[in-house]
């Protein structure tokens, strides 16, 4: 079977394991049962999500102009504290950020590679989760806007590590930490115009993978440096492919890429 369309992040459903799918436009595929399958993926060309032109994509599935432009692509995306639709002041476009800032978020700890803090609306609670590939995680502040959680974050993350070592992640080289005890230790620090949201005695999330096998060694595979490749499927964890021979696939990283995938 070949399927040709636009690549997008893979959506999920929280069983057990992780059930994945790829929307290929004509057809949602199951990406788990392609598990221990060849698949081979051929880039045809770009199309950029905001424009849809073949223009290189340049972050986030946008090409350089859409990225500078949209309001998806603001920097309060990826730093919360930046957020300023609570005071009615726009960054792009004033109606979209109140959609999205103006909304419950919620501050947790994961535990993917190593205990990390992370932001997300509540939401895409756990779909963040199982995109970062936390096996575990648990909900620490649930706050009324997007900027009330990024100035917790600001802070907890002088603690705590922001972000996740992928390659640790990829390799299952994670350290198993007790979140519940971590969460009471960074209680203290929380600031004070979020002390009212702390979330106490709650439980950790888990979260199961379907990985039959996983790298020793990860390579990263860049459609852009090599724009075919073929191997067997043996696992997928967040938003990565995991094949037989090391070779590691960013689906969310290639966004905006047009591929052939033949099973």
């Amino acid at each position: 079977m070949t399927y040709k369309s636009i690549l997008r992040k893979m959506q999920t459903e929280h069983t057990e394991p992780i059930q994945y799918y790829l929307d290929m436009v004509s057809d949602v595929i199951n990406v788990n049962q392609l598990i221990g399958k060849e698949v081979e993926i051929n880039f045809e060309h770009y199309q950029c999500m905001g424009c849809g032109k073949d223009k290189k994509i340049f972050r986030q599935g946008y090409c350089y102009d859409c990225f500078y432009a949209l309001p998806q692509a603001g920097d309060w995306i990826m730093r919360p504290e930046l957020s300023k639709a609570h005071l009615g002041i726009a960054d792009r476009d004033l109606e979209y950020e109140k959609q999205v800032q103006l909304k419950p978020h919620v501050v947790y700890l994961a535990n993917s590679s190593n205990v990390k803090v992370g932001v997300t609306r509540k939401s895409q609670i756990p779909t963040r989760w199982i995109d970062q590939g936390a096996h575990e995680a648990l909900e620490i502040l649930e706050v009324p806007n997007r900027y009330l959680a990024g100035i917790a974050e600001v802070v907890l993350k002088e603690f705590v590590a922001d972000k996740t070592n992928w390659r640790k992640m990829l390799t299952n080289s994670v350290e198993d930490e007790n979140l519940a005890d971590w969460r009471d230790k960074l209680k203290k620090y929380v600031p004070e115009e979020v002390k009212e949201y702390f979330i106490e005695n709650n439980n950790e999330t888990i979260i199961q993978f379907p990985v039959q096998q996983y790298p020793t060694k990860v390579k990263s595979l860049n459609l852009e440096k090599s724009p075919n490749y073929k191997g067997k499927l043996t696992g997928v964890k967040g938003q990565y492919l995991l094949f037989e021979d090391n070779t590691v696939f960013n689906v969310r990283n290639h966004e905006g890429f047009v591929v052939k995938l033949s099973v």
